[in-house]
């Protein structure tokens, strides 16, 4: 700076304190270089604010704080970071001009400590006792959780519940736990404040009332969510279908009518005692007084207790009149970034009938849909773990569920460069749309991407993935030999043309379309049915069309093939069951009996569902069967109240249709429909675990509210590019095959070996039973026949599972019974290893007379190299490295002309972990 400039052209720089020339040539570095003008119009601007000891301040610092204009700059922190602007002007000189200078550093570097030191002590505030929250406490059963956050200096909001001393101002009124739970003492209005160690305060108002009235219990709203918190009516416990020992409660307590009935009426009304609450069977089982399978739910001193024990004091009565009932329940935070090892409190608040809310925590039930990323304990405190990506924490409340989600990230700090790979956040919107939201993810996780693959990993891995078989020789050549950019994006299509590609995708929607034999051998309806899949893939039929063609097919099988579903599903609830699982990605098969317990489907969703095939008739002449529609208005009665209720899709409007219209065609067009929520995320999510090994939302048929994707917003890009290409599934296949996620080799780094969802790499896939067979018949040489089948049949090309074959069932091929994937096992077993090493089939195959083996012994024509080369080619689609190959050859060494060694080497390739997983 030039010790001559004019007062009005005073700069300084704030960043971390680097250097100060506190003399005739002022210079002072406090934060990232911003050139700031401390004249009539000061501006400056503050980075990352550190908190220090305010002890001096100068006489020039209140000069500075004079009233003056507004400051012009602004501050590069987060909002709730930002420190407060103060208007400064200089007010006339009253030293030399250096020693002004000098004093006015000193004076603005005391400011900066004021201000830094105010920014970290306001960012400590009780988050949920605004904003819609509970903010009051009515009566003396009412309870408050308090939530205490705090913005750290990282960008993360961190949980300071149990970090900080609570106090409440005046006395008398409320009491507050350590972890933060707020109970009413006596009416009035109190004041609660959190202190942390480093001094910062956050408060909060609270109104307490009703503490002085008596209030009667509600059986509906109190007594039985106490028995669904302590896992009274759970499925494991009393509220099963038979009642554990003789007592049974509803399931979760969806029917509480009948619950007041069992625990007052039942058994000469023993559970209960009027005379002596305390010697009551329902509390002193509940504390374990008396012998209770379930050991102790709660002790004497808990809040359950005293809210069970009041209730049968009062006479155990029923509630009356106008029920208030749960309209919702949400819970906060909703999402969170989180460090491992780290802790978060959540509140539960719930929205009732009458329009009142009420703070529900306590009485809620948590569940972690992976405990090993995160934990949650019985009072709402998540507690992660040190994996990383996301996780899902559901809370239900009285049939009502919520989420909370939380970020878990390698690193906390992460760096502020874009992600694109050329440094342009705009190049981003240029890239494939699942680069663009994987990359995101993985940005915002901190974990690095592995490199791309190599070009013989890549044509292996998309053979197997789109017609499930291995690439052929002339395929493998011929691709490593070109070197043109394009050639990976020409294989895919070269693929998507071919019939394997119909053939494969058939079989694979056969298996969930239930395409199996009701007998002993083949049947023409599997045939047809099978054909028709293949033709419908041949031609790239659009989704929805396939899947209208399948719910409204009527006729004949020989003129319709499509209605073979109809005649394998003949039960009306498994039609139900099968589309909302096939075509929505929703399980409702709770919803039959009860409230289904992680979702909002009822008893009256499933009906009305039910209802769409309420018409439907079958008619049989010999061996041909042909559905057709009654003449009728549809509809379906309530499993419990017998009423009849019209049909309606999930979450959607009942429909009126007329008698003479086949209802079916109301249910496909809803379901079809680009306004239906499930429809193409259910489509788009189990193609992406089928090419990418793990679904966006695992299990890919199972999408909950309550088990929410991994990347939401890849999620709904992908189902917004499905819907724009009208269903076109080879454009959805093309979309993730041209990915460089899908490119990406299966090698782990060092910081991302520990990510399992969020496709920071390729996630290697077990081969299915069918490719595994098909696989090994090829490096062999020895095919597998098939009764009834032409000779050289593949078995990805069969036409339903019922084929006798070993192999096929001991690794895993469904029997496609039901509409889940989850039939199909990949998991590994000591049954499937012992039969690759030493059974009789694989015996037969390996020293076939025409097989492989015999076939590289007597060909004296190639060196021994060349065969190896071959070799390794068919089975893994690349070369042998220097080291495969030298140990290779010195093993074949003079007997390469002998066809024993050469079982051994393939019998060795078909073994290996490279050959069995597509990687």
């Amino acid at each position: 700076m030039n010790p001559t400039a004019p007062q009005r052209g005073v700069s300084f720089q704030l960043a971390t304190p680097k250097s100060s020339q506190l003399a005739s040539g002022v210079s002072f570095q406090l934060a990232s270089p911003k050139n700031s003008q401390l004249a009539s119009g000061v501006s400056f601007q503050l980075a990352t604010p550190k908190s220090y000891a305010v002890k001096h301040l100068f006489r020039p610092f209140y000069e500075v704080l004079a009233a003056g204009r507004k400051p012009s700059g602004s501050s590069s922190l987060p909002k709730n970071r930002r420190a407060r602007a103060l208007p400064l002007k200089m007010a006339s000189p009253r030293y030399p001009k250096s020693s002004q200078l000098a004093m006015r550093a000193l004076s603005l570097l005391a400011l900066l400590c004021l201000l830094s030191t105010h920014s970290v002590a306001d960012t400590l505030r009780i988050d949920n006792t605004a904003g819609g929250a509970a903010t009051e406490l009515v009566g003396t059963d009412a309870r408050l959780q308090l939530i205490v956050s705090r913005s750290e200096s990282n960008g993360m909001t961190t949980d300071w519940t149990r970090r900080v001393t609570f106090t409440a101002a005046p006395d008398g009124l409320v009491s507050i736990d350590p972890s933060g739970l707020v109970t009413p003492l006596a009416d009035g209005t109190v004041t609660l404040s959190a202190t942390s160690d480093d001094g910062a305060v956050a408060t909060a108002t609270l109104v307490v009332s009703g503490t002085g009235q008596a209030q009667p219990v509600s059986f509906c709203g109190q007594v039985v969510p106490i028995f669904t918190k302590l896992g009274c009516n759970g499925g494991g416990c009393h509220g099963k279908i038979a009642g554990q020992n003789g007592f049974r409660l509803s399931l979760l307590g969806f029917e509480p009518g009948e619950d007041h009935k069992r625990l007052v009426a039942e058994s000469r009304g023993r559970r209960v005692s009027l005379a002596s609450p305390d010697r009551s069977l329902l509390l002193m089982k509940t504390i374990n007084a008396m012998p209770h399978g379930g050991g102790a739910r709660t002790d004497r001193d808990s809040h359950e207790y005293r809210v069970l024990r009041r209730w049968i004091s009062q006479g155990m009565p029923y509630d009356q009149g106008e029920i208030r009932t749960v309209s919702s329940i949400r819970c906060y935070p909703k999402v969170r970034r989180m460090a491992g090892g780290s802790e978060q409190q959540l509140s539960v608040i719930a929205t009732y009938s009458d329009g009142s809310v009420a703070d529900v925590t306590r009485a809620a039930v948590y569940e972690s849909n992976d405990t090993q990323m995160a934990e949650v304990g019985a009072t709402g405190l998540v507690q992660t773990g040190q994996l990383v990506g996301d996780v899902a924490v559901m809370a239900r409340y009285q049939g009502h569920v919520t989420v909370f989600r939380a970020e878990i990230p390698l690193r906390v700090e992460m760096p502020s460069q874009s992600i694109a790979a050329d440094g342009d956040p705009a190049a981003l919107e240029s890239v494939n749309v699942v680069d663009r939201f994987v990359r995101k993810k993985l940005h915002s996780l901190g974990i690095p991407a592995s490199p791309p693959c190599d070009d013989a990993t890549f044509l292996r891995r998309v053979t197997l993935d789109l017609t499930g078989r291995l690439p052929t020789l002339d395929e493998t050549n011929t691709f490593l030999a070109d070197d043109a950019a394009d050639k990976r994006a020409e294989a895919v299509e070269r693929l998507l043309a071919s019939d394997d590609y119909a053939s494969f995708f058939a079989r694979k929607w056969g298996v969930i379309l239930r395409n199996r034999r009701t007998g002993g051998s083949l049947q023409v309806s599997n045939m047809l049915f099978h054909h028709w899949l293949k033709q419908s893939f041949r031609d790239n039929k659009a989704y929805d069309q396939l899947v209208d063609e399948l719910l409204t097919a009527s006729g004949s099988l020989f003129s319709n093939p499509a209605t073979a579903w109809l005649s394998q599903v003949t039960d009306q609830n498994e039609r139900v069951e099968d589309i909302s699982q096939l075509f929505l990605g929703q399980r409702i098969q709770c919803a039959r009996c009860h409230h289904h317990p992680y979702e909002k489907w009822s008893q009256e969703d499933y009906a009305r569902m039910s209802a769409f095939f309420s018409t439907i008739s079958k008619k049989t002449q010999g061996t041909d069967v042909t559905f057709v529609t009654r003449i009728a208005a549809p509809s379906a009665k309530h499993p419990k109240t017998g009423q009849n209720v019209s049909p309606a899709g999930l979450d959607a409007e009942a429909i009126q249709s007329d008698a003479a219209t086949d209802p079916r065609g109301d249910l496909s067009d809803w379901v079809t429909s680009p306004e239906n929520p499930f429809f193409a995320k259910a489509l788009v999510n189990r193609y992406w675990k089928h090419f990418l090994g793990r679904g966006l939302v695992e299990p890919e048929d199972d999408m909950r509210v309550t088990n929410p994707p991994s990347n939401p917003e890849l999620m709904d890009a992908l189902a917004a590019s499905f819907v724009e290409s009208n269903y076109d599934l080879k454009a959805l296949i093309r979309l993730i095959c041209h990915s460089d996620v899908y490119h990406a080799s299966s090698d782990a780094l060092a910081d991302n070996v520990i990510d399992r969802r969020s496709h920071s790499r390729y996630y290697p896939k077990r081969l299915q039973a069918e490719t595994l067979l098909d696989s090994i018949d090829v490096v062999t040489g020895a095919s597998t026949a098939f009764a009834g089948m032409p000779a050289g049949t593949r078995a990805v090309e069969l036409p339903d599972t019922g084929f006798n074959s070993y192999f096929l069932s001991v690794f895993g091929q469904p029997d496609s019974k039901t509409a889940c994937e989850c039939e199909r096992s990949s998991e590994a077993n000591l049954a499937q290893s012992l039969h690759l090493l030493n059974s009789e089939q694989m015996q037969k195959k390996l020293t076939h007379d025409q097989g492989r083996a015999a076939a590289f012994a007597a060909d004296t024509s190639r060196p021994t190299e060349a065969k190896i080369r071959e070799l390794y080619k068919l089975a893994l689609s690349r070369e042998p490295n220097d080291g495969e190959l030298k140990s290779t050859l010195s093993y074949l060494g003079e007997r390469h002309h002998q066809k024993e060694p050469w079982e051994d080497l393939i019998w060795a390739l078909v073994n290996s972990k490279e050959f069995l997983f597509n990687h």
